[in-house]
């Protein structure tokens, strides 16, 4: 690409009101709940029910708190903007930063999920050279323009849809007509251990991989830039949220954990020494016995986390571009091509998301649980700071007088049940060994932030 082709110039509003719906539910739905259930269930058994639940509850507060703010402020950059104008400029610097770097590593995590899926029809095929091909594809596609985007994103979630309810739909054949098998029973969700296997501290000690499971929700809120009617799409897919957790997440596992006994199917996904070896969805489905739909499931499990793969390249690229916008990233990362892409900012957040590749070659088997924990890391610090901003942003509305109008539940309430519940969730990442140094981590990372926001702020004042 020749350098006279890129100019600083707005983002294209390119996706309509059925791109921005199925982005929102692809959001929801990916390797969390496909992949990362399988690690649920070694904790919490069936009452992972109850605690995606809870999960999906408090996100949904969260996505009420940030559409309020994106429906009076359809910008670039979302929540980072609001943290900047509502709060202070460290702190937008701070969440945005830290959302760039948090679906840097969903990315990976999606791209270490997808040499997985592979795995189940080519066992021999290492992870990182899937990885490295479907990288290179998804770059691809982002690269054409938002509308490419949201094409691509709009036909990987009506899979995903189709085929979850597809799922739940034979699963219930099976359970009620006893072609499931004999194991096939509603019992199996407390006739192993009860539904609180571990106790109710099982279940509390999942939510920290639970929590991984809806990370992608806050995406709709990147969309707003570019929709062409923010003020009327942006609601009604967060109102959705609820609904499709209901269905997909609650209505799928009490399904699929009522056709096989959990604690069989757990001594199946550890038979390869590592938990996340495949997913617990096609592994209920291959045993049994029908294989027919095992891999019609793989194939849906692999779209989905190239979906979420997806969604976070597109996310990171509006990040850094809405991050220039404000003055906290290179005011290069503004141009974009004459279909209104932000190449640089694409090229930019491949090149880093590119690490994945070498963590799956270096640690295929440990990758996925790593990635996992440093995203919910990442996602803590993210969900504090859009509680945060909310109630600085209703602050400076009311000083205003300004009645928003897509108010967020429960106001001020829900806002300190969040942010309660975020902490409780560093206080649980503490207890399990394998994702207490993502916790560690969080307070260099936030000094490093804060270097590097000071040392940007010198560099504008010397040119200023």
């Amino acid at each position: 690409m020749t350098r006279d082709t890129l100019h600083a110039g707005p983002l294209q509003r390119g996706l309509k009101n059925r791109h921005i719906q199925l982005i929102a539910l692809g959001g929801a739905i990916g390797t969390g709940l496909f992949l990362g259930s399988a690690g649920v269930l070694r904790s919490a058994g069936p009452s992972m029910i109850l605690g995606y639940a809870i999960g999906g509850l408090i996100a949904f507060l969260i996505m009420r708190q940030l559409g309020e703010m994106i429906v009076e402020e359809p910008v670039a950059g979302s929540f980072s903007h609001f943290a900047h104008q509502y709060w202070g400029p460290y702190a937008g610097f701070l969440s945005g930063w830290n959302y760039w770097v948090l679906y840097v590593l969903v990315g990976m995590a999606e791209l270490t999920a997808v040499g997985k899926y592979v795995q189940f029809w080519w066992p021999e095929m290492p992870t990182w050279a899937t990885a490295a091909v479907f990288f290179v594809l998804i770059n691809l596609i982002n690269l054409t323009n938002v509308k490419a985007f949201g094409e691509a994103e709009f036909w990987f979630a009506i899979i995903k849809v189709a085929a979850i309810i597809g799922m739940i739909v034979l699963g219930l054949f099976l359970l009620f007509s006893g072609q499931g098998g004999e194991q096939a029973s509603i019992s199996n969700l407390w006739s192993h251990g009860g539904f609180f296997p571990n106790g109710i501290s099982g279940m509390v000690m999942a939510l920290a991989i639970i929590m991984f499971s809806f990370g992608g929700l806050e995406l709709v809120g990147i969309t707003a830039a570019e929709a062409a009617e923010p003020r009327t799409v942006i609601p009604k897919a967060i109102n959705q949220v609820v609904y499709r957790i209901l269905i997909f997440y609650i209505g799928a596992l009490s399904v699929l954990l009522a056709l096989y006994p959990w604690d069989s199917l757990l001594q199946t996904l550890g038979s390869a020494g590592d938990p996340y070896s495949g997913s617990p969805f096609v592994q209920i489905f291959s045993l049994i016995g029908s294989d027919t739909a095992a891999h019609l499931l793989n194939f849906v499990v692999l779209t989905a986390a190239l979906s979420v793969y997806n969604s976070g390249v597109y996310c990171n690229s509006r990040m850094l571009y809405g991050l220039a916008e404000q003055g906290d990233a290179p005011r290069a990362l503004l141009k974009v091509n004459r279909r209104g892409v932000p190449v640089l900012a694409i090229a930019v957040s491949a090149a880093v998301t590119l690490l994945c590749v070498a963590i799956n070659y270096l640690a295929p088997q440990n990758a996925l649980e790593l990635l996992m924990s440093l995203v919910v890391a990442s996602l803590v610090i993210n969900w504090a700071m859009i509680s945060l901003a909310h109630l600085k942003f209703r602050k400076a509305m009311q000083q205003r007088g300004v009645e928003p109008g897509f108010k967020a539940f429960w106001f001020p309430f829900s806002n300190y049940l969040c942010l309660a519940f975020v902490a409780g969730i560093l206080v649980i990442m503490l207890f399990i060994p394998g994702i207490r140094l993502s916790v560690y981590a969080i307070p260099f990372w936030v000094a490093f932030l804060w270097l590097c926001f000071r040392l940007r702020r010198a560099r504008a004042v010397r040119i200023g």
